[in-house]
């Protein structure tokens, strides 16, 4: 049996590889998944609850409100921005952006029929 001879030499030493890069948005992503998941709320309550009753203090002085109103109005205030912002994402994406600027938000409420 004959044997093969390798006429190259020996191979060469391993190098040191540079670390792979990660693809574009791949954290944004990951961020996004992960509170779509959750069930938590985004807004602080602390500086919610401030901006609410100072609210109240323009209508009409020395009102006040539950602890479980202020939650639902939370609650409410946090779906209907969620609810706005991927409107307004979807006008980006159709504007072929990925970044939601101010027309988007204005196109998203007008085709709503938001008068505010």
């Amino acid at each position: 049996m004959a044997s093969y001879k390798n006429t190259r030499g020996p191979p060469p030493p391993p190098q040191a590889r540079a670390p792979q890069r990660r693809r574009r948005y791949t954290k944004a992503f990951a961020e996004i998944r992960h509170y779509q998941k959750t069930a938590e709320l985004l807004i602080p309550r602390r500086p919610f609850a401030r901006v609410v009753k100072e609210e109240l203090q323009r209508y009409c002085a020395g009102l006040r409100i539950q602890a479980l109103a202020l939650e639902a109005l939370q609650e409410a205030a946090e779906a209907f921005l969620i609810s706005m912002l991927e409107d307004s994402n979807l006008c980006a994406i159709h504007a072929k952006r990925v970044t939601i600027q101010p027309k988007d938000i204005q196109l998203a409420r007008r085709i709503r029929g938001d008068r505010s």
